[in-house]
């Protein structure tokens, strides 16, 4: 099973109207993530908590490389497959730019995908485009990734490898 992983608004929240907590990692980071300004307010223990849903994690991110450079060494992960996004020369107006890119990596794969911009429109073209079971799970922006989250993707989970 595929886990695609976006990290503004889905592990680095943003958008709130308070200030964010600010978390500090468990190791010495390289030089690229000790010195991100914002990396502090992603949870470390998350990166454990992602590993132990047993999934493939797969950035699917516009931090392309910079995603294992700066957010797997600060959430204790090893370097994770990054998808490359194509250039589209027309963007879809009711669907994700990132949508049709998951399913073609997925290759017909049971995959969950964790944005906050997922829509309606992008749940219902996966339903029919892919063959394999997929969740779609929308993460609130303000907040990134919660508990409660991560339940749901442990329950969906559960019931999808059953």
């Amino acid at each position: 099973m595929l886990l695609f992983l976006d990290i503004d608004g889905t592990l680095l929240p943003f958008g709130a109207s308070g200030p964010y907590p600010e978390y500090e990692p468990d190791t010495a980071l390289p030089g690229s993530a000790a010195g991100h300004p914002l990396l502090a307010r992603i949870d470390p223990r998350l990166g454990p908590r992602l590993a132990a849903l047993g999934c493939e994690l797969v950035w699917a991110t516009t931090w392309m490389d910079d995603a294992n450079t700066c957010v797997s060494p600060w959430l204790g992960l090893p370097p994770l497959p990054v998808v490359e996004w194509p250039d589209e020369d027309e963007p879809s107006v009711l669907l994700h730019w990132k949508t049709r890119p998951l399913v073609d990596w997925a290759d017909g794969r049971p995959f969950v995908w964790v944005d906050d911009e997922i829509t309606g429109a992008d749940r219902a073209w996966v339903a029919v485009r892919h063959p394999a079971p997929a969740l779609l799970h929308r993460v609130e922006h303000r907040y990134g990734i919660t508990d409660a989250d991560l339940v749901a993707l442990g329950e969906w989970l559960d019931t999808a490898t059953a």
